[in-house]
């Protein structure tokens, strides 16, 4: 479950900011894990053979990524449905020996569905263009700022219980078989990451991968 965790932290810590800068290149970088991971999903071994697996399924998260924060950045209304855009073939794909591609799909496009529906009940949805499009200067207080208003009774109470919820699900998940296990895995890493995004976005606003 390692693998998928740190395949869920990767979006926003590494190709956020790539694709600032090299957008193109982000996303021709699907190929190379796509060729990767079905290379190794056809392995002998059985470790290399399910890391493969999870490679694929990473790799429709990292396209839609890559999409929208090199063309889409700035209209939060396009997150949700171009992380959505494998959504059929991940449904269709349950039933094949792509399931753990799949599981691993579903689990981080729920983890990104929770985050907006957490930033959109928060109020932040506003202010999530105006931070991304800001020059680089005046982008790390926009961003303190923004998170900056959570610090407080109302949007906290509504966070933990996002939090909570997220949680219990994910732990129901767990008891349901090896492809929940692995959406479990990615959607409660998402809860890490929020929070350590949140954090960096308070102490540290440039290294958070947004900006």
């Amino acid at each position: 479950m390692l693998l998928s965790s740190l395949l869920v932290a990767l979006p926003v810590f590494v190709e956020a900011p790539w694709v600032r800068h090299a957008p193109f290149s982000a996303v021709l970088f699907t190929a190379v894990l796509v060729a990767l991971g079905l290379g190794m999903a056809h392995s002998q071994r059985p470790s290399l053979r399910r890391s493969g697996e999870l490679l694929v399924g990473f790799s429709g998260s990292w396209l839609a990524g890559a999409l929208f924060w090199g063309w889409a950045r700035q209209y939060p209304i396009c997150h949700l449905p171009l992380e959505a855009l494998a959504l059929p073939l991940a449904l269709a794909g349950l039933g094949t020996r792509w399931r753990l591609a799949c599981g691993f799909y579903l689990g981080s496009l729920l983890g990104t569905a929770a985050t907006d529906a957490a930033i959109a009940a928060t109020g932040l949805m506003p202010l999530w263009p105006l931070a991304v499009g800001a020059e680089p200067a005046a982008a790390p207080a926009l961003l303190r700022h923004a998170a900056s208003t959570l610090l407080h009774p109302a949007p906290l109470l509504l966070l933990g219980g996002f939090g909570l919820g997220l949680a219990q699900f994910s732990r129901w998940l767990w008891g349901r078989g090896p492809v929940a296990r692995v959406a479990a895995t990615a959607l409660a890493t998402t809860l890490l990451v929020d929070a350590l995004f949140l954090a960096l976005a308070l102490l540290a606003p440039g290294l958070s991968g947004l900006i």
